[in-house]
């Protein structure tokens, strides 16, 4: 399966129609985020249609009606798990140099082969890598946040 790449620019009309739901979209992303169903019944007014969709799939969506309504660019990457990048792309995906990106893969951070002298890093290794440094950065705030309570900092 190939890796395609959407980019998106939002445009002023879907942000101004996004920006009008978010009161909405806060309430009920709280909602079904609190959820302990893994389902979530989606009904299509004026077309009759409902369907039992993935908890995941619909966070999903609200991340990209979020960044819609930032006027954020975002991209959405598909690509199989096994499927193998180059060190630009893969630079790109995690929004650092590709110099830095090779550092990591020199120091084993993250797993690589070479195909002839072009080093080659699959998706599934690379996600793997970002969720390890999300996890990291995600335990450090909440120490900082605990110290800084600790000393009455004011945070």
């Amino acid at each position: 399966m190939a890796m395609e790449t959407l980019l998106e620019k939002t445009n002023k009309r879907d942000q101004k129609i996004v920006k009008a739901l978010e009161p909405k979209m806060a309430e009920l992303l709280g909602r079904i985020a609190g959820s302990r169903s893994d389902v979530v019944t989606m009904y299509f007014a004026g077309h009759g249609e409902q369907l039992e969709v993935p908890k995941s799939a619909v966070l999903l969506f609200f991340s990209i009606l979020e960044k819609m309504g930032s006027n954020s660019s975002f991209a959405i990457l598909f690509s199989g798990n096994d499927e193998e990048i180059s060190t630009q792309q893969a630079a790109e995906i995690l929004g650092v140099s590709r110099p830095f990106l090779v550092q990591l893969l020199e120091k084993g951070e993250i797993p690589f082969h070479k195909v002839g002298t072009h080093r080659r890093v699959k998706m599934e290794d690379l996600i793997k890598y970002e969720k390890k440094l999300k996890k990291t950065r995600k335990e450090s705030l909440d120490y900082l946040a605990e110290q800084a309570q600790k000393f009455k900092m004011g945070y």
